[in-house]
């Protein structure tokens, strides 16, 4: 196993000791909730550069560091619903994405055909772990115990604005359209 395909088999293991963590009431574990997903999404970066610096890009790895991205941020979705953040049908509907996308990309490999990663689907994930960080961030914020202002403007941003609301929406927007790229260029054979 490649070391950039280790990193992504790390990120997949992170992804529920994160979740785990984060979903701590005490702030010292939710603290290291949060470092532990900064430690994946940096994996995330540092196992693309490695492999394209050594040259040691591989089919599996193709296929592991998309799903790895997939798994953690399906972790991170499914916390912000739970905690009332996100409603179901966004969850739903990113959650099926990205398992409807894992199966089509291990039929293909199973086939020996390896669908590349679009430039769509990686502006895809690069705004859902931004969100996420931002979010987790709030929710960190929100988890000192600090009485101030900013708590209040907080929680009315996460559970109440039509603000986080449109993002939601476009984040799970943007993922749907991803999917049906997938589909139309795996009809189409444009890999």
């Amino acid at each position: 196993m490649t070391f950039p395909n280790f990193l992504s088999v790390v990120r997949i293991i992170l992804s529920p000791v994160f979740l785990l963590l984060f979903s701590a009431q005490d702030f010292n574990l939710k603290a290291w909730g949060f470092f532990v997903f900064i430690i994946a999404v940096l994996t995330d970066w540092y196992d693309g550069w490695h492999a394209r610096k050594y040259k040691s890009i591989t089919n599996f790895g193709i296929f592991i560091d998309p799903l790895a991205d997939k798994v953690l941020t399906s972790f991170a979705f499914y916390f912000f619903y739970i905690s009332g953040i996100m409603p179901l049908w966004m969850l739903i509907i990113i959650v099926t994405r990205d398992i409807f996308v894992t199966l089509m990309r291990s039929y293909d490999d199973y086939k020996g055909m390896t669908m590349n990663t679009s430039y769509i689907a990686k502006t895809k994930t690069f705004f859902q772990m931004t969100y996420i960080f931002l979010v987790l961030l709030l929710l960190l914020y929100l988890s000192r115990d600090m009485n101030t202002g900013y708590s209040s403007v907080i929680q009315s941003f996460l559970y109440d604005s039509v603000l986080n609301y449109s993002l939601m929406s476009l984040i799970t927007l943007i993922t749907l359209y991803t999917g049906i790229d997938y589909l139309i260029r795996k009809q189409y054979n444009k890999y």
